[in-house]
Parts: C-alpha cells; structure tokens; sequence
C-alpha cells in the first residue's frame, strides 16, 4: 500500500493487514469457564458458613461453643459469609461504583474478621498468661474488653480507606494490549500506595493475632482454640504474601481471578481451621461436648499434673 495507517486502541489489524477489526470487549464474566469456576467455589462456601453458624446457634448451650466466645464466633461466621460474597463484585460486568465497593467490602470484611481472631487470641492469653491481679483479670473478662479490638481496627481501616478514596479511589479502565483482540474491563486500584498499604494492614493484624495465638498454643484448657487460631492466621500470611508477586505478574482477567482466588482461600482456611474441629466434636463426638466429659478431663489433669 502507498499509505499505512495504525488501527486505534480499539482495533486490531487482520492476518493480511488489510483492514482493522473491532475488539471484543472482555471481563471476567460468569459464563467463563474461570468465572463460573470462582463464582461455584464462592457460593459453596458461602452456603457452608451459613450452615456453620445455623449448628452454632442451634447448640449455643454446649460447652464446646460456649467456651470460645459465641458472641465473637457469629461474628467471624457472619463477617467470612460476607468475604465468600464479596468475591461476586469482581465478577460479571463492572462499573466505577463496583470498582469502589470491590475494596472497601473485602477489605472492611476481613479488618473485622482479623480483628475477631485477634479479640480471640487475646481472651485466652489475659485469661491464662497475664500477671494481673485476680480481679483485674475477671473484670477484663467479664466487661468483654478485648471485644473492642474490633471497633478499633475497624476504625483505623475506615481512616485509610477515607485517605483512599479522597486521593486516588479505583476507577473502571480498560486493557487494551494484554490480550489479542481484546479489551479488557477491569477496575484500577487508584493509589497504587493506598491498596498496598491496605494489604500491609491487614497482614499485620493477621500476624499479630498469630502471635497472641502462638503464645498460648499449649495452654490446657479443654476446647482451646489457640492452635488451630495460630495455624489459621499463619495460612492467612502466607496467602497474600504470595498473592503480590503473582498479582503483579499477571494481566489482564488472571489478574482479578488472582484477587478473587485469594479471597477465597484466605476465608477458606479461616473457616476451616477455626471451625472445623468444633464441628467435628459436635456432629461427630457429642459425647465430648459435655460438662461430664470436661470434668473427668479436669480431675485427670490434677491426678496426673504432667499429663497433657
């Protein structure tokens, strides 16, 4: 040809290069096979937890539930059924209003799921390592102190979330060159600072309910938690330590499906080490989820000190 003209961003040239083609305008939609995929994941566990709390609340009298905190368990229930469903806001046709709800619901929902795990944590420690008198420690106890941890955390989220959202919010955008003859929809993060910031939050508070956990993981007190709290916060780091790496190598709808992957698995193993063994004793073993069964184990204990 005498003359050669670029086709626009949203074109591309044919095989001949003879003419330009309209691109196909692509996001991670629900009829993708990846889509659906994530989309089936998050609604079975979605549904899992609900069932979890309904068996919670059904046998909120037990000892096994009343030993942890019921309050404090529905309250991570219900905020890890809101994590499972956040996940559907990356998924599907966006808008900047999705692009802003993306982050502020995952983020807000697990500040206020790590900060439950955290009041957890804290509960067994006050309750069995601290050097407080007697009777600041029951006032501790009773006032349910450790339960303003929550409100707390989930302030400071607000401030830089509202720091967020007044410097640099996410806004829809597209992709036009990751993909041959593709544009993809996605959301932009905004400040790149303010999202990493964000993760670094909620990776401190995940690492400083390990710790509390850590601390009073070989406590002996019957249905203690501290273990499976500390293993389930240390799940929780490794999977958003590795989640930037692969984050910033990909582009594109594997990007957001990276996103949405570690929602999911970080809720996964929050649900499934914290709750899991209190189910199995409920459904499973009732016959340990008893007054009969903690006394014998209490009276084991002070006839053999050095039992375990």
């Amino acid at each position: 040809m005498d003359q050669c003209m670029k086709c626009p961003e949203s074109h591309y040239a044919n095989t001949e290069k003879k003419q330009c083609l309209q691109k196909v305008v692509s996001f991670l939609d629900y009829k993708d096979p990846l889509g659906m995929s994530l989309t089936t994941v998050a609604l079975c566990f979605s549904v899992l937890t609900a069932l979890v709390l309904g068996l919670f609340v059904k046998n909120r009298d037990t000892p096994i539930v009343k030993a942890n905190n019921r309050t404090l368990s529905y309250t991570l229930l219900v905020t890890l059924t809101i994590c499972f469903l956040c996940t559907f806001l990356f998924i599907g046709c966006l808008n900047t209003t999705a692009c802003m709800l993306q982050q502020i619901t995952f983020g807000g929902a697990f500040t206020v799921a790590l900060a439950t795990v955290l009041a957890k944590a804290i509960t067994v420690v006050i309750a069995f390592k601290v050097t407080f008198p007697n009777r600041v420690v029951r006032w501790l106890i009773i006032s349910k102190a450790p339960n303003f941890i929550i409100p707390i955390c989930t302030l400071i989220y607000l401030v830089l979330c509202a720091i967020w959202l007044g410097t640099s919010p996410p806004f829809l955008d597209q992709d036009a060159h990751s993909e041959h003859g593709h544009i993809i929809i996605m959301c932009n993060k905004g400040s790149a600072f303010a999202f990493h910031g964000v993760l670094g939050y909620l990776c401190s508070l995940a690492l400083g309910s390990y710790t509390m956990a850590f601390l009073s993981r070989n406590l002996p007190d019957t249905f203690n938690e501290a273990k499976f709290l500390s293993f389930s916060m240390l799940v929780f780091f490794c999977v958003w330590v590795t989640f930037l790496p692969v984050y910033h190598s990909t582009k594109g709808k594997v990007m957001v499906a990276m996103e949405v992957f570690s929602i999911l698995a970080s809720s996964a193993a929050l649900l499934g080490f914290i709750f899991a063994p209190k189910c199995y004793i409920i459904l499973i073993r009732p016959e340990k989820n008893s007054l009969h069964h903690i006394r014998n184990r209490s009276h084991s204990r002070r006839n053999n000190p050095l039992k375990t």
